[in-house]
């Protein structure tokens, strides 16, 4: 049997806007998701840009509520981790991460005690006095996947934190995360690298315009969804 974690059954988020001159505006982010986390499932979430995989990904982080729909939840803790998540510019790198870790759970004592092996696995340890203002993006993801490396959530989930760096840091990214699958752990990944997510993931969900479209093995639902993309690209000419 599967130990479920969280499941999702038609599930919708609105997101409301309001001016002086117009009514209420509504969006729907998400307008009919289903999918299961499993306990030990590596879950990649794949979709065109401004479908609804980062408001999906606070669903799953208990940061948002639905509008409809029914999310079952097992108690666990998930820990969601995107580009500069939590960061302050004008504090240094050593400062954010003391931060971020405090926020993610440690007491300040433990990410003290692992600000050095934090600094060195973003290779960021010659930077580590100098205000995060001045990171690149890919930097600054670094360091937040670093600080990620260290806590020990129920459920991590991961926000394009894979797709930065050089090839170097991708790699020793990606064996992190495979550290993690090989200890039972759940982590769920959104990313548009296709190879990381096919090295990385046991399990792939496809969202189109906040629908889930697919669930299933990598092989089949990255077919449906490269068959989509050309259909779509004769019918519109994008």
């Amino acid at each position: 049997m599967t130990d479920e974690l969280i499941k999702l059954q038609n599930v919708g988020v609105c997101y409301r806007s309001q001016s002086f001159l117009k009514s209420n505006r509504e969006k729907w982010a998400l307008n009919d998701i289903d999918m299961t986390l499993n306990r030990g499932d590596t879950l990649g979430i794949i979709g065109r840009n401004g479908v609804g995989k980062s408001t999906l990904l606070k669903l799953l982080a208990d940061i948002i509520t639905p509008d409809r729909g029914v999310i079952e939840r097992k108690p666990c803790r998930s820990t969601l981790l995107s580009l500069r998540v939590g960061f302050l510019n004008h504090l240094n790198a050593r400062e954010n991460a003391i931060m971020a870790g405090m926020l993610l759970g440690l007491s300040r004592k433990e990410i003290e005690s692992r600000l050095d092996a934090i600094l060195e696995f973003a290779e960021l340890t010659d930077s580590a006095n100098v205000p995060i203002g001045t990171f690149s993006t890919g930097m600054s993801a670094r360091l937040g996947f670093s600080i990620a490396m260290q806590i020990d959530p129920d459920v991590l989930l991961l926000d394009e934190m894979l797709a930065v760096g050089d090839a170097s840091f991708k790699e020793k990214s990606s064996r992190a995360i495979r550290q993690r699958m090989k200890s039972d752990k759940t982590v769920v990944v959104v990313a548009h690298n296709e190879l990381v997510i096919r090295e990385l993931c046991n399990k792939v969900l496809w969202i189109e315009n906040g629908r889930t479209m697919a669930t299933g093995n990598a092989d089949e639902v990255f077919e449906q969804y490269k068959s989509y993309l050309a259909e779509r690209s004769v019918n519109t000419g994008i």
